[in-house]
Parts: C-alpha cells; sequence; structure tokens
C-alpha cells in the first residue's frame, strides 16, 4: 500500500529564520516519524529543514527541484527529480502530494497552495510561522470554499492533522468512485 505523500512548503533560504527553520525540521521530522514520505521542492530554507528532519528520522524525502542538475538539491534529498522547469514544477510539487503543510511562505509558496486548493487537496499552515501560513490559516482563498485552509499550532500537530484529512479525503473517494 502506498505511504501518503506530505508536501512542506514555505520560506526559501534567503527569508527563512532559525525560529521557522527549526519548525519545518519538526514537521520534517513527524511526517517520517508517521512513516509518511515527505516532499518538497529540494532547495534550501524551509524544504532543506524539513528534508534534514525527515531524513535524520530515517524517513524518505522526494526533492522536487527546478533545475535540471539534481546536484542542486539540498544534502537531505533521498530522491532527486530534477525538472528543468523553474518556478512550473510547484505545480509537479502539489500534484505529487496527498496534502500539504505551510511554514511561513512568500509568492512561490502561495502558489503551490492555490495549486492544492484548485485541487481540493487538504492544506494545514503552521501559525506562528508567518507569511501565506499566517495570511490564509483559517480561511478559504476565495468564494468558491474549494477546501479550508487549516490551522495548526505545532509541528505535531500540524502532521497529525494533514493525515487525517488525507486519510478522509481518500475514503471519499474510495465511496464515491463506480465499480469497474
Amino acid at each position: 500500500m502506498r505511504r501518503p505523500q506530505i508536501l512542506v512548503v514555505g520560506y526559501n533560504k534567503d527569508t527563512c529564520d532559525e525560529r521557522v527553520w527549526r519548525l519545518a525540521y519538526e514537521v520534517g521530522r513527524e511526517v517520517a516519524r508517521r512513516g509518511a514520505v515527505l516532499v518538497t521542492g529540494g532547495l534550501g530554507g524551509v524544504m532543506e529543514a524539513a528534508s534534514k528532519g525527515a531524513f535524520e528520522a530515517g524517513g524518505l524525502t522526494v526533492s522536487i527541484i527546478p533545475q535540471k542538475d539534481m546536484r542542486e538539491a539540498n544534502p537531505y534529498s533521498t530522491v532527486v527529480v530534477a525538472t528543468g522547469i523553474s518556478h512550473l514544477r510547484n505545480f509537479i510539487n502539489v500534484y505529487s502530494a496527498d496534502g500539504v503543510i505551510v511554514v511561513g511562505g512568500g509568492a512561490g509558496t502561495l502558489t503551490e497552495v492555490a495549486a492544492a486548493y484548485i485541487e481540493g487537496k487538504p492544506v494545514v499552515a503552521l501559525r506562528g510561522s508567518g507569511g501565506v501560513a499566517d495570511e490564509y490559516a483559517g480561511r478559504y482563498l476565495d468564494q468558491r470554499k474549494t477546501v479550508l485552509i487549516h490551522a495548526a499550532e505545532t509541528p505535531s500537530e500540524a502532521v497529525e492533522l494533514v493525515l487525517r484529512l488525507i486519510a478522509e479525503r481518500s475514503r471519499s473517494a474510495s465511496v464515491n468512485r463506480p465499480d469497474v
């Protein structure tokens, strides 16, 4: 049976401070501890911190990078997907995940949150991490109210919540799937 795949998005290396880095590290560690696969954009900041947390906890880390050279990925990448398509890879990140956890973040993070929202995938924002996470925690992105951007107060709560939402979405999809 396939393990849940959780995308962690947020600040890049230029805007990720030490406090947010530690939060992302804990999110990654919790993802691995609970047996899920960590998916990130594979570079620095929140992506590297989450990858390091998962890697050090013995987890599988998948890094989907915007460059075409796999050596550009952070050193905690177990699997590297080199896309060579710049920011368009944000959509591949979302399509490769069952749910998303947001830790801080700017415009790039917002594109991933919007893609997950459009796809109806569960999104959990880590409140108190700043940026996109704080701006959208507990809100919908638009009037369609496709999916609520859930809020979590701790890294552990964020992982627990996204896994529960993934399971609920999976059960709902299997109930609504016609027999073949």
